[in-house]
């Protein structure tokens, strides 16, 4: 685990609370320290507090997220929308509101992890070809058009769900229980800004999209085309 803050008090608060579950801690103060640790250590999972010093944790983010699809839990002392957006868009799995309780926060890294777990021993090997795309679940990879695209956790296991029932339509409750172990209405905008991010990545036309198709007033589906 690699723990982000540059309030010391945080730091050892979540890294006892997280060494007491068993899990190896590196810490930072800052988001260049962040950067190197996570290109000079096997990273299995990120807490990372949006404010820093000298690098913002939206930008530590989005760094991150170029060069490692590392799952990616945000911190925020403000609960503003625009933040939650901000964060998700910049490639964000998660996102916990300071104050928040430290078995809170472990519920967050355990679900994440755990999803990380059953993408990784997913065991419908077969490749999934539908349309343009090329999912290949035990990889972990996806091709558009026999090109290669980068997606985050969250983003690859909203398009393996869909993809795992073409034709389908996925309620926004459903993708919500399925990706965040969670069914807190609140929680809509986060699955809304996941398939925006996700059709940037796999749809010629993001505003108008052929395959990730909304159902108005119900939810999203994946059509072949």
């Amino acid at each position: 685990m690699l723990v982000v803050d540059d309030e010391p008090a945080l730091v050892d608060a979540v890294g006892y609370a997280l060494r007491s579950e068993g899990f190896d801690v590196e810490t930072a103060a800052d988001g260049e320290q962040a950067l190197q640790a996570l290109r000079a250590d096997e990273v299995e999972l990120v807490v990372l507090d949006i404010m820093l010093p000298r690098l913002s944790g939206i930008e530590v983010c989005r760094r991150m997220r170029e060069a490692s699809d590392v799952p990616i839990i945000l911190l925020s002392a403000r609960d503003a929308e625009v933040d939650r957006v901000l964060g998700l868009e910049s490639g964000a799995d998660d996102y916990v509101t300071k104050p928040f309780s430290m078995a809170e926060l472990l519920s967050r890294v355990r679900a994440v992890l755990r999803r990380r777990e059953l993408d990784l021993r997913a065991t419908g090997s077969a490749v999934m070809r539908i349309g343009r795309l090329e999912i290949d679940p035990v990889r972990h990879t996806v091709n558009v058009d026999g090109r290669p695209v980068r997606l985050t956790p969250s983003e690859f296991k909203l398009l393996a769900l869909l993809a795992g029932e073409p034709e389908r339509v996925f309620t926004r409750r459903e993708v919500m229980q399925h990706l965040w172990d969670s069914t807190y209405v609140g929680d809509q905008r986060a699955c809304d800004i996941h398939m925006s991010n996700l059709r940037r990545k796999v749809e010629r036309d993001p505003e108008s999209p052929e395959q990730l198709v909304t159902v108005r007033g119900v939810g999203y589906k994946l059509v072949a085309v």
